[in-house]
């Protein structure tokens, strides 16, 4: 019988490839993902990202989602589905 889905409470990490996930704080989970969007950018370079934002969102939250990209990430590769 397969499990019940369970909503997540707190991140979850693991610690090697394939390895068990274990709770970790919300800092530890925001400095790997940061660590982890550092690397991919240096070895690949900004247009690496894409980013894709939802036509039924505000208008707040798709420039939000554009300014992510464009200056956090530096990446233009950004879309939405505005065009459907």
């Amino acid at each position: 019988m397969a499990k019940p889905y369970v909503r997540l409470t707190q991140p979850l990490v693991r610690d090697t490839k394939g390895g068990e996930l274990r709770p970790a704080s919300w800092d530890e989970a925001l400095d790997r993902t940061v660590a982890g969007f550092t690397a991919a950018k240096a070895a690949h370079g900004p247009t690496t990202f894409g980013t894709f934002s939802c036509s039924k969102a505000t208008n707040e939250v798709n420039f939000a989602a554009q300014k992510f990209s464009r200056t956090v990430l530096g990446s233009n590769n950004i879309d939405s589905c505005n065009r459907t």
